[in-house]
Formats: structure tokens, sequence, C-alpha cells
């Protein structure tokens, strides 16, 4: 070969040498930035070119789906059974606003891009079934999810409900909520109620039960009666406290830290003070064993951490603080913040004998021909208490619902423990309170159910507003649905 011949070769020699280092670069090393780019519509077109799988409840109901549409090249679009009751564990899946929850974090099973359904996607191929998505099989019971959503009705607030022994997550409603289905494809009408909802004052798409928190309020008692308990204040829950009335919150000038009403609470014991929620005992206690222990005590139920379930909560906090503010935040208050999933926790806590196991939604994953790619194994997440401490509080719980302010919880034929909350909003308490409750049901073979209740807002009258007359009733029935669906 000829000199200039040589040339010319070696030269479409490293130009077909650049291309194919060019195109293993952008199809093995870029693959999936490109695949994630949001400006590839392909992947988008592909993602919505089949059935997405769906999000079923624990009790086997399928609360998701996919519908045909038309005048786009997007060819399915999602859709939900009773969206607004389902958006606080589903999320929404958007041919133009991407998704959330659920929908987001298990997208690769869903759209069925997910490594573990290779050979499904592969068998398609050859096969020539119709390609479709795996399904996400939740812990949800959906009995227990209607009692939840239609207990709040038109109120502002959030149920939490979880299985104690496990951490399974059992309810989880939030009000007022969405319907994902509004804006779930590509029309200007989508488009136009996406931004309606986002516009919403009251904040429809708001997840109150994991990303709002709020003062505990009296509810926070239990914690503060655990730190008791287990630093060795106090032994016995029958045993009188070293509680004058009225209590002087310290390093105050003279400022006094009151109890609500005419109520028996000087030096009363751990488990008078429970029933008429005395935040004179209770900030007392606060206050004596400081804000390290309290803090320390809150962080093994969950405090100042955040939690995947695999959705993210916001953070609960407990403060760190001065005494006054400390005392104050033992009693729910001051800077002190929860979730309604963090005060399940709590209930849950005790009724599992002083063991936290770690609170989850998602039960298995599931290939198209519902073979299980995985499932969720409980797992302990701290020990807040010993046993004894637990069982302590569980009489004193279950003295509050017999005795105290917790009867609206009551549930013929079975034991039933609980705490009410009022927590005070607003700068000097001028806005409406928030009213809680939480609570625990114990079946035959246990504890198979522990519920939170915040009332954010309604129309009650500001007199009227108490844990045990607004949020009581929804837990209770919440409760009773789990424990009839287990019968």
């Amino acid at each position: 070969m000829n000199k200039p011949l040589r040339r010319i070769a070696i030269f479409c020699g490293l130009l077909i040498l650049s291309l194919m280092i060019r195109d293993n670069w952008l199809q093995y090393v870029r693959a999936d930035e490109l695949n994630a780019n949001e400006h590839n519509r392909r992947v988008q077109i592909e993602r919505f070119a089949h059935e997405r799988g769906n999000i079923i409840t624990a009790d086997g109901q399928t609360i998701t789906g996919s519908t045909e549409t038309s005048g786009t090249d997007f060819k399915y679009k999602r859709v939900w059974k009773d969206g607004p009751m389902w958006s606080p564990v589903t999320g929404y899946a958007s041919q133009v606003f991407d998704a959330s929850q659920l929908e987001k974090i298990e997208d690769g099973i869903l759209s069925g891009t997910d490594n573990r359904l290779f050979f499904d996607r592969t068998l398609s191929m050859f096969t020539g079934e119709k390609k479709q998505g795996g399904n996400v099989v939740t812990t949800l019971n959906s009995a227990a999810q209607k009692a939840a959503f239609q207990g709040l009705g038109d109120k502002k607030g959030a149920v939490a409900a979880i299985n104690p022994q496990t951490g399974a997550i059992l309810a989880l409603a939030s009000t007022p909520s969405y319907d994902p289905g509004q804006f779930a494809g590509s029309s200007s009408k989508d488009s136009k109620a996406y931004k309606t909802l986002l516009d919403d004052k009251n904040e429809p798409m708001l997840n109150r039960a994991l990303r709002q928190t709020y003062p505990p309020g009296s509810t926070f008692k239990v914690v503060t009666a655990a730190a008791a308990l287990e630093n060795g204040l106090y032994s016995g829950i029958d045993d009188p406290t070293r509680s004058p009335v009225p209590y002087i919150l310290p390093d105050t000038a003279h400022q006094p830290l009151n109890n609500e009403g005419n109520i028996p609470c000087e030096n009363a014991t751990l488990k008078v003070a429970l029933q008429y929620s005395c935040n004179t005992v209770f900030g007392k206690i606060s206050a004596d064993l400081g804000n390290d222990k309290m803090k320390a005590e809150a962080e093994k139920f969950g405090f100042n951490k955040q939690i995947f379930n695999p959705v993210r909560t916001d953070a609960s906090v407990f403060p760190k603080d001065n005494r006054p503010q400390n005392a104050m935040a033992g009693i729910g208050q001051a800077s002190n913040r929860a979730t309604p999933l963090q005060m399940a926790m709590v209930a849950a806590a005790v009724a599992n004998d002083g063991k936290l196991m770690k609170p989850y939604m998602v039960d298995q994953l599931q290939a198209p021909n519902v073979d299980v790619l995985s499932k969720t194994q409980p797992e302990q997440m701290s020990q807040p208490m010993s046993a004894a401490t637990a069982q302590k509080l569980q009489k004193m719980m279950e003295f509050v619902v017999t005795d105290g302010t917790g009867k609206a919880g009551q549930i013929d034929g079975v034991t039933v423990g609980g705490k009410t909350g009022t927590a005070q909003h607003g700068v000097d308490n001028k806005d409406n309170p928030y009213a809680w409750f939480i609570s625990y049901a114990k079946s035959g073979d246990g504890s198979p159910v522990a519920v939170a209740v915040v009332i954010e807002g309604s129309d009650t009258t500001r007199d009227d507003i108490a844990g045990g007359k607004l949020a009581a009733p929804i837990a209770k029935n919440v409760m009773k649905a789990v424990l009839d669906s287990k019968k």
C-alpha cells in the first residue's frame, strides 16, 4: 500500500475508533445521567408507554391503576381509587410534575425500570407480552385508613397508626387532602389544578402525619413519666411526688406553672398526675431531671432524628434549653415539637413493653408476575425504657382511659391506654390550641395497634377544643377498625 492510502486508512481507523469510544462513553458511562435528564423526552415517553405497577394495601386492596390517554405521546397515566384518602401514602405520579412519596421512591419497581426486573423485561421482548411494572405491597390497613380519613372529615389534622410489635404503619391520614388524579396528565387542566393546590393556603399537599411538627402538649407527659422512672427520680406510680401547688418555674421571677382547673395535683402520685394531666407535677419532674436527661430519654423515643419508612419524616424536636424552658418542654410546650407519627411511636413503645420498633410502610416489592423481590423484616429501633417501666406506664395510661380525661377512647371488651393533650398555640396562646390523643389497644394476643391523632384546626369553639373531645373518638374508631379486621 502506498503512503497516501496508508495515511487515509490510518485516519479512517482513528475516526472509527473515536466513534466507538464516544458511543461506549454515551451508552455506558453517561447512560444514567442521560436517562435522568429532564429534557430527554424519550425516557418520559417510555416511562408512560405501558401500565404502571400498583400500590396495594396489606389486606389486598389495589388503590392505584393506569388508564390510556389520547392526544399525547404518553400512552398511559396514573389513576387512584379514593385518591384524597390515600395520597398521604401513595403521593402522586404526574406526566409533567414528576412524583412523590411511594410513587417516587419505588418508581423503579412501579415503572418496570428497576434492575431487579431485568429478567421480566428481557422475557417480554421474546414472548411479546406487554411490558408492565411491578407492585408495591404496603402495610396499610384499608379499614383503619378509612376510619382515620373519615374521622378527620373537614378538620385540619392527621392520624398515624402503628403495629407496636412490628413497626408496620397501619394508617396514615392527613387533612385537608388532595386528589393526585387531578394533575396526573399533561393537559392545561392538569397544570391549572396543580398550581391551585400549591397556592391553597390550607396546604392540602402537606403530609401532616409525617412532615408537620406540633407542640405535643400533655401527650408528652408519657415521655416525662418514663424519664422519671428510668432515672430513679420516682420508683412507684402510686407513691406521692414532691410537687407543690403552685409550682414556681426555676430561674424566674416567681413565675408559676399552672394546672388546668381545680384538680388534685399537690404531691400527686404519677398515676393520678397523668389521670388529671397535672402540669405542676410533670413540669417539676422535667426540671428536677435536667435538660440532658430529658433530652436523652426523648431521643430514645426517636426525637431529634429523621426517620425513613421509606418516606422521609421531619425530625421531631426536644430542645436543648434553659431550666424554665426545659420545665415547659417536659409538659409538651416551649420548643418541644413532634409529628403525629412520632407520638404514635411513643404509645407503641409503651404498649410493646418498652421496645420501639422501626416504623415502615412497605411490606414487599413484587415483580409483575407477583414473585416477591424483597420483603421488609421488622427491626428494633431502640429500647426507650425497661419492660418494668413500660408496664407501669401501661397502668397509668389505662387509668387515664377508665378514670381520667381519655374516657372517649374506651372500646367495649378491650383494654385501651391513652393520653389526651391540648397544646397551646400562638404567641401568648392567642390561637386555638391543638387537640391530641395518643393511645394503644390490646387484643388477646398483645397490642396490635397504637394511634396518634392531632387536630390542628376545626370549627369547634375554643372552649370545646380538647384532646378528649376531638381526637380521642377518632383514635377509638381507628383502633376498633384494626381490631375488627383481626377477627
